[in-house]
C-alpha cells in the first residue's frame, strides 16, 4: 500500500470519527501572539511541566478547560447588561455559532480578513473569506477544519515573491487575478485523539512546530499546509513525538492544470525531557526522501534512523537537531537551537569554510509581564544558518515543501538578529518588529548557498564559504501594528499596520514603506518579514 492509499484511508477513518464520534482532544491554534498572551500559563505552570517546544499545544498541557475559557479570561470583566445581550454577545464575547454541554461542545465562525492599504501611488488589498469549524467530545477527541478563499494585491517585495514562486508566503499556489493581483485557496484541519494521559494522536492537514523561539530551524510553520499523521507519547518528564509527513515539490513542475506535483516524503522524530523545573532539553531528527512511495524501513517510530537510511543505499538527507530552554526569575525564559545538516569534524576547527559544515544556531530570550509590567511581551532573538544548509544533491531531497523552507523562510546563507515587542491593555494592542539580517544572494546565476532549492553539487567553491556567500545583502525590516480586539474567540480585530523594509547591496537600494488597515481574524502565523 502506498502513501496516496494510506492517506485515503486515513480520511475514511477522520470522516467516520468525526460524522460518528464528532469529536477529539482540544489543540491550540499556532499564533505567535495568542501562546505570547498565554505564555505565563504555558511556561510558568507549577501544576504542569510543559513540553513548550511541541507545538500546537494539547490543552491538556496547559492543565486548563480549553481555549475558548483561557481566551475570554484575558478580556475585561463584562458588565450585567453584556452578558444578556445576544448582539454584543455574538460580536464581542462568542463564537457565530456556539454549543456547549458538558460532554460536547461545538463552534463555528466567520473568518475575515479584509485590508487596504497604500504603497506609494500603488493601492494594495486583501480580501479574505473563511469559515472555521471545531468541536469536542469529552476529553478524548476534537477536530477543527478550516477554508479561506483569498484575493489580494500586495507590496511589490511579496508580489515579486509570489512571481518567481508561485506561492503566497504559508498560503499555496497562487493565480493572477486581475492587473497585479493573486487568486488562492488555503484550508486544512486536524483530528485529535487521546485515549489516556500517555498518549496522543493527530491525523490532520496542517502545520507544526518545534522550537521556544519566534523562528525555528528545526521544523517551523513557514510553508504551506501538508497532510501529517502524528503520535506523541509521554512518560513522565519525557515526552516523545513521531511523524510522518507527505510533501509536495512543485519547483519544477509546469502549471498546466494537467500535471501533478510530485509527492516526497518526511520522517520526524523529537525526544523533550523537562531536565528540572526550569531547563528543558530535546533531540530532534529528520529523513527527507524523494518520490518514490511510502518508505515502509522508516515506519519504525524510534529514533536514530539514520542506520537505516544508510542500509537503504544512503539516498535520503538526514538532518538532527537539539533545543533547549531555561526559564530565569519565573517571567523570563531563555533559548537555543542546534541543526546539522552535515559537518566534517576536522574542518569544523580549521576554520576555513568548508561548505559542507551546513550547521545553524539560535539564542533567544523572551519575557512575559517583562520588568514587572503586566501584559507586556519581549523577545530578542538570534539565528544564523551556513550555505548550502537544508539543501540536498537535488530539490526533491531538500528540506522545502512548495516551494518553501520547512524551517526559516530565509532559506540558508543568512544572519537575522530580531527583536520583538507587544503590549496589551484591555481590547487594545500594539505589537512592534525590528529585524535586521545579512544573507548572501546568488548572482550571475551561480549558486552560493541561499536557495536551499539549488543543488549543492552546483556551488561555487569548495572553502571560503561563509554567511554572506555571493552578494552580500542586508535587510532591515521595521513593523508596527495597533489592534483594537473585537472578540478573543476568534481574534477578531481592527487593526493599523505600518512596515518598512529597506534591502541593499553593492547593485541595489530598495526601500519599500506601506500602510494598511482592516478588520482581521483567526490566529495564524503568515510570515512576510523576509
Amino acid at each position: 500500500m502506498n502513501f496516496i492509499k494510506f492517506k485515503f484511508t486515513c480520511c475514511i477513518f477522520l470522516t467516520f470519527i468525526v460524522v460518528k464520534v464528532n469529536a477529539q482532544s482540544e489543540l491550540f491554534p499556532l499564533g505567535h501572539d495568542l501562546n505570547n498572551k498565554l505564555g505565563k500559563e504555558i511556561y510558568f505552570n507549577d501544576s504542569k511541566r510543559s513540553h513548550s517546544a511541541l507545538l500546537p499545544y494539547i490543552a491538556s498541557d496547559i492543565d486548563t478547560l480549553g481555549k475558548d475559557s483561557l481566551l475570554k479570561s484575558t478580556m475585561p470583566i463584562e458588565k450585567d447588561w453584556q452578558s444578556k445581550n445576544w448582539l454584543f454577545r455574538k460580536i464581542f464575547q462568542e463564537h457565530l455559532v456556539e454549543v456547549n454541554d458538558k460532554d460536547y461542545s461545538f463552534y463555528l465562525d466567520f473568518i475575515p480578513d479584509l485590508q487596504i492599504g497604500k504603497q506609494s501611488s500603488k493601492t494594495i488589498w486583501l480580501n479574505t473569506r473563511g469559515i472555521e469549524l471545531g468541536g469536542k467530545i469529552g476529553k478524548k477527541f476534537a477536530f477543527t477544519s478550516h477554508f479561506y478563499e483569498n484575493q489580494g494585491k500586495f507590496a511589490q517585495y511579496l508580489t515579486d515573491y509570489i512571481t518567481t514562486n508561485k506561492v503566497v508566503p504559508g498560503q499555496g499556489h497562487a493565480k493572477t487575478y486581475g492587473v497585479g493581483g493573486f487568486d488562492y485557496a488555503y484550508s486544512g484541519g486536524t483530528l485529535s485523539y487521546t485515549p489516556s494521559k500517555y498518549v496522543n494522536f493527530q491525523l490532520g492537514y496542517g502545520k507544526n512546530f518545534i522550537g521556544d523561539g519566534y523562528r525555528s530551524l528545526l521544523l517551523s510553520d513557514n510553508a504551506f499546509n501538508y497532510p501529517f499523521f502524528k503520535v506523541t507519547g509521554t512518560l513522565g518528564n519525557v515526552r516523545y513525538m513521531a511523524m510522518w509527513a507527505q510533501f509536495i515539490d512543485m519547483y519544477d513542475t509546469p502549471f498546466d492544470d494537467e500535471t501533478p506535483y510530485p509527492k516526497k516524503y518526511g520522517l520526524f522524530h523529537y525526544l523533550s525531557w523537562n531536565v528540572t523545573k526550569r531547563l528543558s532539553l530535546g533531540l530532534f531528527e529528520n529523513i527527507m526522501w524523494r518520490p518514490r512511495g511510502f518508505d515502509f524501513s522508516y515506519v519504525n517510530p524510534v529514533m536514530f534512523m539514520r542506520p537505516t537510511e544508510y542500509a537503504n543505499g544512503s539516498p535520503d538527507k538526514a538532518l538532527i537537531g537539539f533545543n533547549a530552554s531555561y526559564k530565569i526569575a519565573d517571567r523570563y525564559v531563555a533559548y537555543g537551537q542546534l541543526m546539522i545538516n552535515e559537518f566534517t569534524f576536522k574542518e569544523v576547527f580549521a576554520n576555513t569554510g568548508y561548505w559542507a559544515n551546513k550547521q545553524g544556531g539560535q539564542l533567544g530570550i523572551k519575557g512575559f509581564d517583562a520588568f514587572k509590567v503586566k501584559n507586556l511581551f519581549l523577545q530578542i532573538e538570534t539565528n544564523r544558518v551556513r550555505p548550502y544548509s537544508y539543501s540536498a544533491t537535488d530539490h526533491y531531497k531538500n528540506y522545502g515543501h512548495y516551494n518553501q523552507s520547512l524551517a526559516h523562510p530565509y532559506g540558508a546563507n543568512f544572519a537575522e538578529y530580531v527583536g520583538i515587542a507587544n503590549y496589551r491593555y484591555k481590547r487594545f494592542d500594539i505589537r512592534t518588529q525590528l529585524s535586521y539580517a545579512t544573507y548572501g544572494l546568488d548572482i550571475n546565476e551561480l549558486n552560493y548557498g541561499k536557495d536551499i532549492y539549488k543543488g549543492y553539487n552546483t556551488r561555487v567553491d569548495n572553502y571560503g564559504v561563509n554567511i554572506g556567500h555571493g552578494l552580500k545583502t542586508s535587510l532591515l525590516f521595521a513593523d508596527a501594528k495597533l489592534g483594537y480586539l473585537l472578540n478573543p474567540k476568534n481574534n477578531l480585530r481592527l487593526e493599523f499596520g505600518a512596515t518598512y523594509r529597506k534591502e541593499s547591496n553593492n547593485e541595489f537600494n530598495d526601500k519599500q514603506r506601506f500602510f494598511t488597515i482592516g478588520l482581521r481574524s483567526s490566529f495564524r502565523n503568515i510570515y512576510t518579514d523576509f
